[in-house]
């Protein structure tokens, strides 16, 4: 096995990112595992990680990634909203609702804002209108 440095964990970070974008979430936390098992502060490789256990559905590992990301950036607009995404498909409605409410206060982008209004009015985490992994919206 290729001893690991720095740059090996750079590439195999770059590279989670865009197994991520094609869509193989089990591939890019592969590569992130061994980046944060280096590096265990790094708050991009854990953000990226909770993105793909959303996206492989391994909820409870996200959850857990996300709340990490959140305990070090606690004003990450983007990382509530992907809290709330998660418990809200673990249909934990509630809880999400606080993270879209926030994630609508630091931020006011219309997704969260839209996921915000959206789960106070039904209550029932029935809307979808994106997934966390796609930060452009």
């Amino acid at each position: 096995m290729p001893e690991s440095s720095p740059e090996t964990h750079v590439i195999d970070f770059r590279a989670a990112e865009q197994l991520l974008a094609a869509r193989d979430p089990r591939g890019a936390i592969q590569l992130l595992d061994s980046v944060i098992t280096a590096h265990p502060e790094n708050t991009a490789a854990r953000l990226l990680r909770a993105r793909a256990f959303f996206l492989a559905a391994q909820l409870r590992p996200a959850e857990l990634e996300f709340q990490i990301v959140l305990e070090r950036e606690p004003d990450n607009a983007f990382a509530h909203f992907a809290l709330g995404r998660t418990l809200e498909r673990a249909d934990r409605s509630e809880e999400a609702l606080r993270h879209f409410r926030l994630a609508a206060a630091l931020e006011p982008r219309p997704e969260f804002i839209e996921a915000a209004r959206f789960a106070r009015e039904t209550g029932n985490g029935e809307h979808d209108p994106g997934d966390p992994d796609d930060e452009t919206k």
